[in-house]
């Protein structure tokens, strides 16, 4: 295991100590970006002023977007499992069908 590393991000005028792993940091700093780019978005489309507000709201539809990205990943899974079953189905159907023959 690597040494840790130690950064301070800011987000929202607000800096934050993290400890995290080495192989972490470029992807944390680009978390970072996306979450000030998004309350930035969100400042200017709604004209707020209060930068825990927008962060509070950022991280609202940050999550939202997630919870929609994670359950049409799970929906094509889920599609992709019941047409594989539905194949073993029918290998099996014909298999069994032989047999009986």
């Amino acid at each position: 295991m690597s040494d840790p590393l130690k950064i301070k991000v800011n987000i929202a005028n607000r800096s934050y100590p993290l400890t995290i792993e080495r192989n972490e940091e470029e992807r944390v700093r680009k978390a970072v970006v996306i979450i000030r780019q998004a309350i930035e978005r969100f400042e200017e489309k709604y004209a707020v002023s209060d930068k825990q507000d927008a962060l509070a709201m950022t991280a609202l539809q940050m999550a939202n977007q997630m919870i929609v990205s994670k359950n049409s990943s799970t929906n094509v899974n889920e599609d992709e499992i019941s047409e594989r079953l539905r194949s073993l189905e029918s290998q099996l159907d014909a298999v069994l069908s032989s047999v009986d023959s």
